[in-house]
């Protein structure tokens, strides 16, 4: 590409670290200034420090801030830079003022680490000859995709990064590159995002069956360069880094001063990678939809009037077998009988099926999902019929009901908050004093109904179960789902609280501010 041929990234090399450790170490920092804000001390970020005149090791003036950062093992800080670190400038500042420029400075590193994990998968991996030829050209396509494409983008972003950087390390601006640059996001994410279910199902096929993939596999990733890190922990950054890019924005937007041109740019920034991401997502579940559709209208067999199960428009939102309670009144103690009925939840409707062997089923009963409701039981019952729900059916305005059990608390919770009506978005100031929790542990969601988790994230919580589990809604993208409590931390400082329903307020405002003067 031009631009990567143009000149050689001063910052590429600037840490030890590849962007798999780099964006550790950075959200560890995050995790541990949120702990700080919990515990009613002065909220000071590790990586801001409140003044520069708090004593720090000097640095020798021949020192360039390239030879500084070189040393570093962690991610580095704009006070860190020599030159910048004694200035009379740096003292002029306020304390928000240099928190701003140190976010704007943590998104210009770590795009430069990224780029270096990027190169190592291009260069190391996608280009290995030995590999190349264990592969078909539809395998080599599914694998790695567009990711030469995804790398020369990013060096083009750097680049422009790093000479707005150098024209004025005091007052650099990142937004209006990022904004600038938006268009190429596009281009290349989109496609790559959208391809990740072909390129993990073509990764595990190889692994699995492909003892010559296996054994260059290993031999690649044994090599220095990889730093121990596997081929599938490159192949992921760029879902990873999209992600944290419209965050990296977001906290730069939350520290811009409210009206000036700046916080316009970081919020039309902002903006065009939340559009992104959005796509990304909608194409990745509607491949995953369509998949789950086509696999399931071979399984399902229907008992009553047929019911095209394929749709551009449906997804699967949960499915399960749960255990069906029958109570014969007759009888005078109310024999109970159960029976195993399989739910097929959509977006758009329900099934109701009988579970048969080699995994089939046959539909007796449907209904579209507006006429479908779950409610808590409030029977008091004993044994082993303890997590127990109702379903209501509307048919030609008669109520069909059933009674379900399922095996434990939050599968009951997860089955009722799955057939409520879709609820608006989420107004968080209305909720001050909704319980908090922040992601310290990275949680892949399993099922359709579970929510995707990064270490730092900060969720609102609606509601627990006595098993283990919550549900909760992503302060930073209003997503909504379950999770395990083991992943994340409480935050149980209030005053913690509302400084992050603050900043997102700040972020919502902005937009709304921006975007209605158009």
């Amino acid at each position: 590409m031009e631009n990567f041929k143009r000149r050689h990234s001063k910052l590429i090399n600037s840490s030890r670290l590849l962007y798999q450790e780099y964006s550790d170490v950075v959200l560890n920092k995050a995790i541990q200034s949120q702990k700080r804000v919990d515990s009613f001390t002065e909220d000071i970020e590790s990586s801001f420090p409140s003044s520069p005149r708090l004593r720090r090791k000097v640095l020798s003036p021949q020192d360039s801030y390239l030879q500084r950062l070189s040393v570093s093992s962690n991610a580095s800080l704009w006070q860190d830079i020599p030159m910048i670190r004694g200035s009379r400038m740096l003292l002029n500042m306020s304390r928000d003022e240099q928190k701003l420029q140190e976010a704007k400075f943590e998104l210009i590193m770590s795009e430069a680490s990224y780029l270096r994990s990027l190169n190592v998968a291009v260069d190391h991996f996608q280009r290995s000859a030995e590999l190349q030829a264990m592969l078909t050209n539809q395998e080599r396509q599914w694998l790695f995709s567009r990711l030469h494409d995804v790398r020369d983008v990013s060096a083009s972003f750097l680049f422009d990064l790093e000479e707005k950087f150098e024209e004025d390390m005091f007052t650099f601006h990142v937004c209006d590159v990022a904004l600038k640059h938006a268009p190429e996001f596009r281009r290349v994410y989109l496609p790559y995002v959208t391809n990740q279910t072909y390129q993990e199902q073509t990764f595990q096929r190889l692994l699995n069956g492909n003892a010559g993939f296996q054994q260059v596999l290993e031999r690649l990733e044994s090599d220095p360069v990889c730093q121990r890190l596997s081929l599938k922990s490159f192949l992921i950054l760029p879902f990873q880094r999209i992600t944290r890019l419209k965050l990296l924005l977001q906290n730069i937007l939350k520290r811009t001063r409210p009206g000036s041109e700046e916080e316009v740019q970081a919020t039309q920034a902002y903006d065009a990678l939340e559009k992104l991401i959005k796509d990304c997502n909608e194409n990745v579940q509607r491949m995953k939809s369509t998949e789950e559709l086509i696999y399931l209208s071979q399984k399902i067999e229907f008992e009553c009037k047929i019911f095209p199960l394929i749709s551009q428009s449906r997804r699967l939102v949960k499915c399960g077998e749960l255990t069906a309670l029958d109570f014969n009144t007759l009888s005078p103690k109310w024999k109970v009988t159960t029976r195993p009925i399989y739910l097929h939840l959509f977006n758009d409707c329900l099934l109701l099926s009988r579970p048969k062997e080699g995994g089939r089923f046959v539909v007796f009963d449907h209904a579209a999902f507006s006429d479908v409701r779950g409610e808590k039981c409030e029977m008091k019952l004993h044994g082993t019929n303890k997590n127990v729900f109702r379903l209501f059916l509307l048919q030609n305005f008669f109520r069909v009901e059933f009674l379900f059990r399922t095996e434990t608390h939050s599968e009951k919770l997860r089955w009722i908050s799955a057939l409520a009506p879709p609820r608006g978005e989420l107004d968080l100031l209305e909720c001050p004093d909704a319980p908090q929790v922040q992601c310290i542990k990275t949680y892949k969601a399993r099922e359709n109904d579970e929510l995707a988790l990064e270490k730092a994230d900060i969720i609102m919580v609606m509601q627990y179960s006595n098993d283990g589990w919550m549900e909760g809604v992503k302060l930073s993208d209003r997503e909504r789902g379950w999770f395990p409590s083991e992943h994340v931390e409480l935050i149980s400082s209030k005053q913690a609280r509302q400084k992050n329903l603050k900043e997102e307020q700040r972020v919502k405002n902005a937009k709304q501010q921006v975007f209605c003067k158009k």
